[in-house]
């Protein structure tokens, strides 16, 4: 990639070491970095508030999902519960449904929330680089649509349905939510409500302000976002692709399906210890100019990926995730 605006990086920060891994002359890459996972729990016996099960997506790609549902809802919940569409982050190249943070994220969100979860699992990058995360992120709407289990069927309220993501999540989000308002008859009867982006990753060649300020960042630098793109982009493309860069000529044309729609797009972000910040802000703002309603939720301090390490700030955030949602299902 080359055309980068850049400030002179910690010359001892080595990109591949926050994520401890080693590329492999075949294109591949070994993954050192062996993140806690958390096996599911269905068995309705032991009274925990969130039971949470796998199911296979699409077995020749090995793709599967994780499902939590609310306890409550087995003996108390009159109405069916709104669905929330989860992909998880970590760069497009690390970590599933089943790590820890996000599965004990899920079950916290289907507490505060009172919904049911499908946590989906899909292919990473390098090995299957973009669109590869987005084509799964797909295939998983129309799995949903048409599952056969007791729990979607029973208390899935398909006709409220809200795609979710964080960092690289919430770019699968952004990019699977054009897509299905691209093809959304083809989804029936699942009804996309909303598409709500935490802290979504984009990027772009030229370097943004927050970026600069944040070129040694301990938590997610420049030059990792950078080999993040690297690994997941198609080759040959830069940080400029509408992958990456969602503002690029002025933004995708589906934006407009999405506007006629009239779904909502939720933004949240922060000022703090987050190079990514002002790329979101950019986003928000190409948004209001297609005149697609967006709500932004932009703090001030605090750090990428902040609601998975802080139960405080996960709890608020729900909260504001939860007016968003009865928003949309009242409008």
């Amino acid at each position: 990639m080359s055309g980068d605006q850049t400030a002179s990086p910690n010359p001892s920060m080595d990109p591949n070491q926050p994520r401890q891994i080693v590329f492999n002359p075949d294109g591949t890459m070994t993954r050192l970095l062996k993140d806690p996972e958390t096996p599911p729990t269905s068995d309705p016996s032991l009274r925990i508030p969130v039971l949470s099960k796998d199911i296979p997506i699409n077995q020749s790609n090995n793709t599967w999902v994780r499902l939590f549902l609310p306890s409550e809802a087995l003996y108390n919940s009159p109405t069916k519960l709104p669905v929330v569409v989860f992909y998880h982050g970590r760069g497009f190249i690390l970590f599933s449904p089943a790590s820890s943070i996000f599965h004990d994220f899920c079950v916290n969100m289907a507490i505060e929330l009172g919904v049911i979860i499908a946590s989906i699992d899909y292919r990473l990058a390098p090995e299957h680089r973009l669109p590869a995360a987005y084509d799964d992120a797909v295939e998983a709407l129309h799995w949903i649509r048409t599952a056969q289990g007791d729990w979607l069927i029973k208390y899935a309220d398909f006709s409220s349905c809200f795609l979710m993501g964080g960092s690289a999540g919430g770019n699968i989000a952004y990019h699977a939510g054009l897509r299905a308002a691209d093809e959304v008859g083809h989804l029936e009867p699942l009804k996309i409500r909303g598409l709500i982006l935490q802290q979504p990753a984009f990027g772009g060649i030229q370097r943004t302000g927050s970026e600069l300020r944040l070129v040694n960042d301990p938590i997610l630098p420049p030059s990792a976002s950078d080999l993040m793109w690297e690994l997941s982009l198609p080759i040959g493309v830069d940080r400029n692709h509408e992958y990456s860069n969602p503002t690029v000529g002025g933004g995708s044309k589906l934006l407009e399906k999405v506007r006629v729609l009239g779904w909502r797009i939720f933004v949240s972000g922060c000022d703090g210890d987050d190079p990514l910040f002002d790329h979101q802000v950019e986003l928000v703002k190409m948004l209001e100019h297609k005149c697609v309603q967006v709500v932004a939720h932009f703090g001030v301090g605090d750090f990428h990926g902040v609601e998975y390490k802080d139960p405080a700030k996960a709890k608020a955030w729900f909260r504001v995730v939860k007016d968003f949602i009865s928003s949309c299902l009242e409008a």
